[in-house]
């Protein structure tokens, strides 16, 4: 689809995916959580364009769902111009839950981000935020899954927070998470009884955003200096203290930076 949905009978599950560095987050967890469920025994199909499958034209929908007792909906936009994200949202949930709705689907598990409802100037978490009511209402048992960024997004933070040779960034409170423990998660909570409500997960470190992109650049020896600037925007949008890290219970990964970024230069 124009995302890729995996769906599931309790042993079949779909799900959906595009591109573009927050695509890539997607497709991470997408490409990951279908190795999991294949492994213990699940049958999969993942869904997308690439094969034929699209929310926002409908096409081949019907098709990929039938049968599917949960979809996993890792759908994402291809523009972030705030009027297009949110068409992208609206079109594609409705849809996709509407042939659902048709097949008897009995879990749709969708993965949203910590402070989507926290951070109303930031267009992208608005249409976030209208993604996960149309779940909500939808009539369809439902677990959404918001996580905080990943790690493997911190140089494209660190780009888009560039100025000159500096890198401005809030110091407010940032909880980043690996691919690696999102996947099981989502897995995990494909397989489980829905929750008609929301799970939070976040990364085992809690630090400042301008610190955790600070120790993420000497690692990886890029001399760019990190400034601390409450004013600096992330993707648009204003970061208060605590408006990207959970308020309240949430499920913590275990790899943190230093782990992650050895595990990451081991694989290169």
């Amino acid at each position: 689809m124009h995302s890729n949905p995996f769906e599931g009978r309790q042993s079949s599950t779909r799900g959906v995916n595009h591109e573009d560095r927050r695509h890539l987050r997607h497709r991470l967890i997408g490409s990951k959580t279908v190795a999991i469920l294949r492994q213990g025994g699940h049958e999969v199909v993942a869904a997308s364009p690439k094969s034929g499958v699209n929310s926002i034209t409908g096409e081949g929908l019907k098709e990929a769902v039938a049968g599917a007792q949960v979809v996993i909906d890792l759908a994402n936009s291809p523009s972030f111009e705030d009027k297009a994200v949110l068409e992208f949202f609206e079109t594609s949930g409705r849809n996709l839950l509407a042939a659902e709705a048709a097949a008897g689907v009995r879990h749709h598990v969708a993965l949203s981000i910590v402070g989507t409802d926290r951070t109303p100037d930031n267009g992208y978490f608005r249409a976030k935020v209208a993604q996960e009511k149309l779940i909500e209402t939808s009539g369809i048992p439902y677990t959404i899954i918001r996580a905080t960024q990943f790690l493997e997004f911190l140089g494209g933070i660190a780009a888009e927070s560039t100025d000159g040779n500096m890198v401005r960034l809030s110091p407010g409170l940032f909880q980043p998470i690996a691919a690696e423990d999102v996947a099981p998660i989502v897995a995990e909570v494909a397989l489980a009884a829905p929750r008609n409500g929301i799970v939070e997960i976040a990364g085992p470190e809690r630090a400042p955003f301008n610190e955790i992109v600070a120790r993420y650049l000497k690692a990886v020896g890029d001399p760019r200096e990190v400034v601390s600037d409450p004013e600096a925007r992330y993707f648009g949008g204003r970061v208060e203290e605590r408006s990207l890290v959970p308020l309240g219970e949430a499920r913590l990964g275990r790899i943190g930076l230093d782990e992650w970024f050895r595990r990451s230069q081991a694989r290169a």
